[in-house]
């Protein structure tokens, strides 16, 4: 018969592994080229030093000459909080006691909770991957109260079962409610939601975001190529290379585009970029601009069994959370995932896992992460934003016709 401490410790010895290693290398290929240490973890904080520029001791002379004089290396020092990343399932108390005289049935049971758990937590840890930090999932545009429908700026960053907060400015208006996401209507890019029955007053310009989630996410790329006054604790109009490259131009997607902002990083940043993202709608236009010169495209096979297609060797994945316009390029041996440990069941003083809610026939348990990215050399990265999503044939021929009276 199963029990609580058996499923407990069906968690914590069998699944554990399992889950930590779909959420670390399987979650987003991004990810998967990111390293994940423990370093530079001091208590509750990130503090790390970073180099930048090089050693100045270095120069040439006369045989009886001075020698160069010292230069030390440069660092500053980095300092960002650990973010606090959880998962959560729950189990009715009526489902545990179905499936306990069944070995068979109680692990079909844990199995189908910790998919849902691994694809909710993949969602979500790729969008915070791409996020500023700030749990900003969309902003309302308009509000149908008959229909109870919502029309949002973006839906790329929302999903079917999400529960969220509205927000009106830095006023949360849902009152911890968590108010679900219905449908998403990706075409007309609007929500419906499973209404509490207090509910709340839903206005054009409020913003969505994860339940209790605002402005404790990960410092994603969002951060990284804002326009913040500040990154990881420093200013940036004092380290000019807390700055990465960014381009606005209005442009077709093209080799010289892209081979643009790779001699930049390799010629300012002193960086090779091994990654490049971008939208469904880039890639889209990236392979009809190959296909105009009748080029094969490349498929390289990523960490996690992503496909990706590629130029001059570097890979390029398309994922829904880049915008619709924009291209990252990237060297993603700069960035460092720093963790105060691996993914971990909160357990109880019994050792448990899986422990009954306060007044409630149901049963819990909670992954955790204590996390933040940082980035080694902003200046190593690039950002191209205004693609177009159409491409001109070069090759196309224009005919004119002649009429005679």
């Amino acid at each position: 018969m199963v029990s609580l401490t058996s499923a407990s410790n069906a968690l914590k010895n069998v699944y554990l592994g399992v889950v930590a290693n779909q959420l670390n290398v399987n979650a987003n290929p991004l990810l998967g080229k990111i390293e994940q240490s423990t370093k530079d973890v001091w208590g509750k904080k990130i503090i790390k030093l970073a180099p930048y520029g090089i050693n100045g001791g270095i120069g040439a002379g006369t045989e009886t000459g001075k020698l160069p004089t010292a230069g030390e290396n440069k660092y500053v020092q980095f300092t960002s909080e650990l973010k606090n990343l959880y998962g959560k399932i729950e189990i009715s108390d009526k489902a545990m006691r179905a499936s306990m005289n069944s070995a068979g049935a109680f692990v079909n049971l844990l199995n189908a909770e910790m998919e849902g758990l691994i694809k909710a937590s993949s969602f979500n840890f790729g969008r915070m991957l791409y996020g500023d930090g700030s749990g900003l999932l969309a902003k309302v545009t308009n509000y149908n109260s008959s229909t109870k429908v919502i029309t949002c700026d973006s839906v790329r960053n929302l999903i079917e079962g999400m529960i969220v907060d509205f927000y009106s400015g830095s006023t949360a208006v849902s009152n911890g409610q968590g108010i679900r996401i219905n449908y998403v209507d990706r075409v007309n890019k609007t929500i419906t939601l499973d209404m509490p029955a207090t509910a709340p007053t839903i206005a054009k310009d409020q913003t969505i975001y994860v339940q209790n989630s605002k402005d404790l996410e990960i410092t994603g790329l969002g951060a990284i190529f804002s326009d913040s006054t500040t990154l990881y604790g420093l200013t940036r109009s004092d380290y000019k290379w807390l700055k990465p490259y960014t381009s606005t131009t209005s442009q077709e997607i093209a080799d010289d585009v892209i081979q643009g902002a790779l001699d930049h990083l390799e010629e300012v940043g002193g960086s090779t970029a091994n990654f490049i993202t971008c939208s469904n709608a880039v890639r889209k236009a990236y392979q009809k601009y190959l296909s105009y010169f009748r080029r094969n495209i490349d498929i390289m096979e990523l960490a996690g069994g992503y496909k990706a297609m590629t130029y001059n060797g570097v890979p390029i994945y398309a994922d829904r959370f880049v915008e619709d316009d924009t291209m990252y390029v990237l060297n993603t041996d700069e960035f460092t995932l720093h963790q105060l440990c691996d993914w971990k069941w909160l357990e109880g003083e019994d050792g448990r896992v899986i422990k009954q809610n306060a007044n409630e026939a149901t049963y819990s348990a909670t992954l955790v992460k204590y996390a933040d990215l940082i980035c080694n050399k902003p200046n190593a990265q690039a950002k191209i934003s205004g693609i177009l999503s159409t491409v001109t044939n070069p090759f196309a021929t224009t005919s004119t016709t002649t009429t005679s009276a």
